[in-house]
């Protein structure tokens, strides 16, 4: 919500928030995490005129941030290009019914940062698309912060991060890798 209203201050605390629990970041690296994220969408996110490039140089330092913290291998510039192909697929299609561009992108992130098969995190990836759509809607209704598209928002979100965070502890114990779902 904060995003779409424009709010950078919640924007910022949100980010926080969730680079802190989400990613087991110390409090420090949350806030430079969170910074990350917040100017990465900044840069992406003026239309046509936006920054895609600053926007993967920033996404790949939280990529490393998270990486070194967890002791994780996975390329962070190919984790950050694929986060930023799923910006422009959800862009790119966005008022459109069909998700299946943007479910394959989000797969390709998942699996890549989480050493799994894209088929693994498909209905996570599935869930995330769901969100975006009922949030593409909300915004086109004109970012009614009482709309019941929030809960609907809220709820695909909570199904996408469980569903992604069965595929990834499936995995685990043959990785035995740390896991900070994303």
């Amino acid at each position: 919500m904060a995003y779409y209203r424009r709010d950078r201050w919640a924007l910022l605390r949100a980010a926080l928030g969730v680079t802190r629990h989400a990613f087991a970041l110390s409090w420090p690296a949350a806030l430079c995490g969170a910074w990350l994220v917040l100017r990465a969408n900044q840069l992406w996110a003026p239309y046509p005129d936006n920054d895609p490039d600053g926007a993967r140089r920033r996404m790949e330092r939280f990529y490393r941030l998270v990486a070194v913290r967890h002791g994780e291998s996975f390329d962070t510039i190919r984790a950050a290009e694929l986060e930023v192909q799923w910006w422009r697929v959800h862009r790119d299609g966005s008022g459109q019914d069909d998700d299946a561009a943007l479910i394959e992108a989000l797969a390709a992130l998942y699996a890549h940062v989480y050493d799994v098969p894209a088929r693994e995190v498909r209905l996570a990836a599935s869930e995330r698309a769901l969100a975006m759509r009922e949030c593409d809607r909300w915004v086109r209704d004109g970012c009614d912060p009482e709309s019941g598209l929030i809960l609907a928002i809220r709820a695909a979100l909570v199904r996408s991060y469980a569903a992604l965070l069965a595929a990834v502890h499936v995995a685990e114990p043959a990785r035995r890798r740390p896991v900070a779902p994303r």
